[in-house]
This record gives structure tokens, sequence and C-alpha cells, in this order.
């Protein structure tokens, strides 16, 4: 963990009495975008994970239920007792978040590779075809300029074809406000796609259906990381994968573990 990273639990304020207990309504700007036309789903699980939780925004597993609406304001329920949160619109729930159980052990790392290996990875970015769904996704899309997406390529290890590395530079647009470091939201978005693209091809396409994150330490603006994803196995329409990402002194940062969907045909 980075000697500056911040704690899990900030204090909480208590809210003036009489003030509305419900959170307020969280709106995922367009910029934010993963497939056309909706929410990149790392992203907005990062935005749960920091409501749910605060601090490092660590220890939840988000699960989306559907599409993530665009420039829309969306409310939130807190369930006490559970400690669920719920992202709702009228049609229903959208997504909800709930703490992971802080006894159950942290999962393994994904093996490092060096900043030069994953940035040469990168060149054999499946993406980079035209058959590519997603080139204007906020995470990897090639389609987005510099310091407007986070324009992560993972491709393929030589050695290891269950794994894929690409090297992340966070733009310094991307530092939570009074900190110096990337906000949480951010380490979720980049620890989404690299998983996905172990398992997207030409004949299948792939939507996030659940991510579980830890999050040990935020990286600094314009150092150098490295994210892996690895494939963990198929069923069916579901695809397993698991991500990590490695800050500037190759320490493992952040780890999650995702549930892909491929949508029916």
């Amino acid at each position: 963990m980075h000697p500056n990273a911040r704690s899990h639990s900030p204090e909480q304020t208590p809210s003036p009495e009489g003030a509305d207990p419900r959170p307020a309504p969280l709106v995922v700007p367009g910029r934010f975008n993963g497939p056309p036309g909706m929410g990149n789903g790392g992203y907005l699980a990062g935005l749960l994970a920091a409501r749910a939780v605060g601090g490092l925004a660590s220890g939840v597993a988000v699960t989306l239920r559907r599409a993530v609406p665009l420039d829309r304001a969306l409310a939130l329920a807190h369930d006490a007792a559970s400690g669920t949160l719920t992202l709702t619109e009228d049609a229903g729930a959208i997504a909800e978040a709930i703490p992971v159980d802080p006894a159950l052990p942290l999962p393994a790392p994904i093996d490092p590779v060096t900043p030069a290996e994953a940035a040469e990875a990168s060149r054999s970015f499946p993406g980079f075809a035209a058959w590519n769904p997603y080139t204007d996704c906020f995470v990897c899309g090639p389609g987005r300029a510099e310091g407007d997406g986070l324009r992560l390529f993972p491709g393929m290890l030589a050695d290891r074809p269950d794994t894929n590395a690409c090297v992340w530079t966070p733009h310094a647009s991307l530092v939570a406000p009074d900190t110096g470091q990337v906000a949480p939201e951010f380490v979720w978005a980049a620890l989404d796609c690299p998983g996905g693209w172990t398992g997207i091809d030409r004949d299948t396409a792939l939507l996030l259906g659940r991510m579980t994150a830890h999050v040990y330490a935020l990286p600094y603006p314009d150092e150098p990381c490295v994210v892996l994803g690895r494939l963990l196995g198929r069923d069916g329409r579901k695809v397993h994968t698991a991500t990590t990402l490695y800050d500037a002194e190759g320490r493992p940062a952040a780890h999650a573990e995702q549930v892909w969907i491929a949508p029916r045909v």
C-alpha cells in the first residue's frame, strides 16, 4: 500500500435534524459510457461502491441488473440492515452494491509483468480491429482522445494465453478533489474492460454483470501503472474473469473479479 493512501472509512457527518435521509441521486455523465448509449459498468460500480462504504471504495460487490442510463438523475435506496445500496429508476433496480464479508480472505493478485511487457502486449489489442463494438468506450475505446478516455488497450501475453496486459498512466483530470490521487471510481473503471477483453472476440460481445473489487491504494496521476486481466472460466453465457492493477512501484493496488454476460443472439 502506498504510504500516502487514504483510509477505508472516512468520518461520517450526521445529517442535520429534519434533513432528508435518502441518499442524493446519482448521475452518470455521458462522457463515462461503455457500450453505445449506456454507462460504463466499472465506473458505475465504483461510484456505487464509494457511496456504499466510502474511503477507497473497497470490498464491495456490485451487480448490474440492466443498462445504466446516461445523464439522468437516478435514485438511491439504502438498506441499513443488509448494507445494500440500490440504484433505481421507474422501471426498477439498475444495480445493487453490497459490502463483502470482511472475514473472507483477500483474493490473490494476477502475477505481474513489467511495464515494457504490458506495452508490448497492447500492440495486439483485439479492439483495434474493425469489428470492435466498443470503439468509444470510456475505458478501452481507441476512438477516445488522450485525457478524455482511459485508453486501456489490453493485449494477450505471448506466454500466458489466458492473460492480457496494458499500461495505464492516469490523467490529472481523474484526481479526486483535495487528494492528489485518482478517484476510486476510475480505479474500478480501469479494472473493468481488461477482464472483458479476455473473452470478447468477433463473435462474442460481453456486458458486465457483477464486479467485486478490493482497492488497497489509489494511484497518482502521470505515473504508469500496469493492468492485467485473466480469463477464469466460462459457464454457458457467463464468462468469469479477474483483473489486477499494479502501481508505478510494482505493488498490487487493486484487484477485482467479474461475471460477464453474453447477450442472447
